[in-house]
């Protein structure tokens, strides 16, 4: 099998894949060891059901990549075309199931309280100091506005479809030993 050099953008993964392992853990508080049942055929539906499993099996993906994309490490471009498509499904559900697990676990109640809270006190200033706008408060945006936090995920999910169609191209869409 011909080999060919790795390409930049695969080599450029080792901060991407850190930060999302990183985001991962901290968005879904995966513990540092995840155990997993091997106890009958049917014993991962409950598990890969489990938005913190499925952080953690994409984690694990994300040690491989790393690992993969060093330079000295030889791999093959089927091995990286297969870690990041396995990766794909966890990273485009892991901003909704993230924003879905702390609208679950958010008090609205004292959300609402704060907004209220934040409402009088623009009021106050406003009264105090004539012809303020109230443009420097802490009100959220629009609903429609990103969240700098899952925007940033976006990007670097990307990266590692840079990556991949650097691999596809470099190899000339041939299973190829990458070094």
């Amino acid at each position: 099998m011909q080999s060919i050099p790795k390409p930049d953008e695969l080599l450029a993964l080792h901060d991407v894949t850190a930060e999302l392992f990183t985001t991962l853990k901290g968005w879904f508080e995966v513990p540092d060891e995840v155990t997993i049942s091997l106890a009958a055929i049917d014993a991962a539906v409950e598990e890969l059901g489990d938005p913190v499993m499925i952080a953690a099996m994409a984690m694990r993906k994300l040690q491989a990549l790393r690992l993969l994309a060093q330079p000295g490490v030889r791999t093959t471009t089927d091995v990286v075309v297969t870690i990041v498509q396995d990766l794909d499904r966890a990273l485009l559900q892991a901003p909704s199931m993230w924003l879905k697990r702390t609208a679950a676990a958010t008090d609205w109640d004292a959300e609402f309280a704060a907004l209220v809270d934040d409402d009088a006190e623009d009021a106050d200033a406003s009264d105090a100091a004539p012809g303020a706008s109230g443009a420097g408060s802490s009100a959220p945006g629009t609903a429609s506005d990103e969240d700098p936090a899952v925007t940033r995920f976006r990007e670097l999910h990307a990266g590692l479809h840079r990556a991949l169609r650097a691999v596809v191209t470099a190899s000339e869409g041939e299973i190829r030993v990458l070094v």
